[in-house]
């Protein structure tokens, strides 16, 4: 079977971990681990077990030890204050209480006895808490019952979620337990926790939990604080980073009284949580000017790589563009290289020139569109066709152009097209045996 810490966490358990150890402190996993897993996974329990030990107070788990342990008061001092019952007075007073003493304590003692046994028989159903915000709404409505709505806001949640609360808003939680067969939790609640002046304090000064412990919320939490009588009431704060009982109140304590030991323990301890309030200024300081530069670095970073992306599209558009511009002077080359390949192919085929005796010769003389002549013999029987192809060899003729005649003044169809598809003779054009020809450059249109 393995052992506990190799077993595998819940989700729940895992949550519960990281949480106890953000309200004790502890930096060991292994420890909060074990810690909770003593207290079945229950986290006030567990965390309230922590804080009793920084008091001092041994833990459920822990043997009792030989001796007192050592408090180090300089680090862990806790207030206490614990008002006894009063004495009797006079001789009416003494005798009553004398008379009273061995019923009491046979009364007491048969009651612990019965519970004790009771234990064997059927466990505390107590100590299985399965609604603890139930606990607390229950408690609240039997208080208003019997003591009026007339009373401090109590705490609407869980005493783990209390002390969180308190922990984040940096402010005093003041737990009371309530002991419902207690002869002292009457008067107390109906003349000390409700009157004006106490509601006052603790409504502007703290928040307040409070539950009865007959309800498994509170009979947890009154493990964990292990009061010593009742009423009992317990100040805590954040004190050197962790959850810190720093007063305990104990016993029938008067309006007066409660307001000024509260005052006490919360002058004296106000400077701590002036402190937290000013590292975590400083803290939250440091992580908003942290986020600035973060945030100026990001906007840096995205305007060099918006720079970077326009100098990229602009190399890619300067690309694009001589490429386009190679691909235009490739096509160019090409076409010149495919018109000379033309030119040099008509006139190849260009039939022999007449000689000027040839009674059937024709002197033509071409004038070109850059005012340069050339001239040439043909013969009438040639097609007008042959007239283009001498032209189109030359190098200075354009690629594309038309053959003009002046008188009368007319294009010779020297080309195939619907109206001629065989172009005429020189003869069938109507030439003379010496003409003057225009060539009109075409090129452009």
């Amino acid at each position: 079977m393995a052992a506990p810490e190799e077993q595998d966490l819940t989700q729940e358990q895992t949550e519960k971990l990281l949480q106890f150890q953000d309200l004790t402190g502890i930096e060991s996993m292994d420890q909060c681990r074990h810690t909770l897993e003593q207290h079945n996974w229950n986290i006030e329990a567990a965390v309230q077990d922590r804080l009793n030990e920084q008091e001092g107070v041994p833990s459920v788990f822990s043997p009792p030890p030989s001796r007192p342990l050592q408090v180090n008061t300089a680090d862990h001092r806790i207030y206490s204050y614990v008002v006894s019952r009063p004495q009797p007075r006079g001789l009416l007073g003494w005798g009553y209480y004398l008379i009273m003493l061995p019923f009491r304590f046979t009364y007491y003692t048969i009651l612990d006895i019965f519970r004790f046994a009771l234990r064997f028989i059927r466990p505390d159903p107590r100590s299985r808490v399965t609604d603890p915000v139930g606990d607390i709404v229950s408690f609240m409505h039997s208080f208003e019952e019997k003591y009026g709505r007339a009373h401090p806001v109590f705490y609407q949640g869980t005493y783990s979620q209390a002390l969180n609360d308190a922990k984040r808003e940096l402010r005093f939680l003041l737990v009371y337990l309530h002991g419902d067969d207690h002869q002292d939790s009457d008067e107390f609640c109906r003349n000390t926790l409700c009157a004006p002046e106490v509601i006052s304090l603790i409504n502007t000064r703290m928040l307040f939990w409070a539950c009865s412990t007959n309800k498994p919320e509170g009979y947890r939490v009154s493990q964990a604080l292990r009061e010593n009588t009742y009423p009992f009431l317990a100040m805590i704060m954040l004190k050197d980073r962790r959850m810190t009982v720093v007063g305990r109140l104990e016993g029938l304590i008067q309006p007066d009284d409660l307001i000024n030991q509260l005052t006490f323990i919360i002058d004296a301890n106000q400077t701590y949580l002036v402190s937290e309030r000013l590292e975590r200024e400083e803290r939250n300081q440091t992580q908003v000017l942290r986020q600035q530069q973060d945030e100026a670095y990001l906007a840096s970073l995205r305007a060099d790589q918006e720079k970077e992306r326009k100098k990229r599209e602009e190399r890619e558009r300067k690309r694009r563009k001589e490429e386009e511009v190679k691909q235009q002077k490739l096509a160019e080359e090409r076409r010149r290289q495919n018109l000379q390949e033309e030119k040099e192919r008509k006139l190849e085929c260009l039939p022999p020139e007449p000689s000027p005796d040839d009674p059937e010769s024709v002197k033509i003389i071409f004038k070109l569109p850059n005012d340069s002549r050339v001239e040439r013999r043909f013969h009438f029987s040639q097609s007008l066709t042959v007239i283009h192809d001498f032209l189109f060899s030359l190098k200075e003729s354009p690629e594309k152009f038309q053959i003009e005649a002046n008188f009368p003044r007319r294009v010779l169809p020297c080309v195939p097209s619907e109206e001629w598809p065989n172009p005429p003779t020189l003869q069938e054009a109507g030439l003379s045996h010496t003409e003057v020809l225009f060539v009109q450059d075409l090129t452009d249109e």
